[in-house]
């Protein structure tokens, strides 16, 4: 039997290409309402141009007709505060990946958002635990009810880059259809199954996984895309034939260093690599020099216009 989610508005915060496409399913596919905040004007502006751009796409393309288009387009509002945000039955934040960060913004959830509310992170790496326990008002006990009932509210819903894409069935995007749905030790199952119930009703499968460092995505794709830029670091075989060998030996739709500059971004492959490397202490997750120094000249792959490989607009 399916659990109702309950979420008849829902708050986004981060209007990057996560967070765009975290609003975009939600008013397209799940049907509700949605409130969008960042702090940039610019990122707001270049997050519903691209909004707009979607649907007209699906529009020309015959996937979706004008009146239903304009239907999601009119369900998506803009916040220019958390504090407008109060009255969300959900929030999400798809920020970067900053533990620092993340913490901050969960406190001012906490502080700012509607007490019963679903408070939900997009982090691909960061331990959802320890995002909750940011949720605590000083000086209560962590087994307390007032920690257990605000922290019972924070949970893990990983959607995976790009959202919106979903209708395809060719097998490079299949994966995408995909939202991970992470514990921590804090949620409730009542969290858990209202935000299932929430990923599904956006259009896509869910998958769950343990709180660990990278959850089971990223525990494994990040390794295998900081070993491929070793395996180019030491002169083992070349950028071209390294995603050869995947696209055309393993099948897969694209290699992985074509994967981590095109879906991904190498600072998000570098700052991911790093968190599984604190995280477990295990040598195998150290990351590439390589890639350490491609971030560090800001070469990070479409999104900088050039990293292993170069691109035009």
């Amino acid at each position: 039997m399916s659990i109702p989610h309950g979420i008849k508005r829902l708050g986004v915060l981060g209007a990057g290409q996560m967070g765009t496409g975290i609003a975009f399913v939600s008013a397209l596919h799940a049907k509700v309402p949605v409130l969008l905040h960042d702090k940039s004007a610019h990122q707001i502006s270049k997050g519903l141009s691209l909004i707009d751009k979607l649907l007209a796409k699906d529009v020309s393309k015959g996937r979706l007709q004008a009146s239903d288009a304009a239907d999601a387009r009119a369900r998506i509002q803009t916040a220019d505060s958390v504090e407008a945000m109060r009255d969300v039955d959900m929030v999400v934040e798809a920020v970067s990946e900053n533990l620092d960060l993340k913490r901050a913004i969960f406190r001012e959830f906490a502080a700012k958002i509607r007490p019963d509310a679903i408070l939900a992170t997009n982090t691909s790496s960061i331990s959802i635990t320890k995002i909750a326990g940011a949720v605590i008002p000083e000086g209560e006990p962590a087994a307390g009810e007032v920690a257990k009932a605000v922290s019972g509210r924070v949970v893990g819903l990983h959607f995976f880059n790009p959202v919106p894409v979903m209708w395809r069935v060719d097998a490079m995007y299949e994966y995408q259809k995909l939202v991970e749905l992470i514990s921590a030790v804090q949620t409730s199952q009542d969290t858990l199954d209202r935000s299932r119930a929430f990923a599904e009703a956006c259009g896509k499968e869910v998958a769950t996984s343990q709180d660990v460092p990278g959850f089971v995505s990223n525990a494994l794709l990040m390794p295998f895309i900081n070993e491929a830029i070793m395996c180019l670091e030491k002169g083992v075989a070349t950028r071209d034939d390294i995603d050869k060998t995947f696209r055309l030996g393993m099948a897969h739709p694209m290699g992985p260093l074509q994967l981590g500059e095109l879906l991904i971004g190498l600072d998000t492959c570098l700052s991911i690599q790093q968190t599984l490397y604190k995280g477990t202490s295990d040598s195998k997750y150290r990351p590439s020099v390589l890639l350490e120094r491609m971030v560090d000249a800001q070469y990070l792959g479409k999104k900088s216009g050039r990293g292993f490989y170069e691109y035009n607009n």
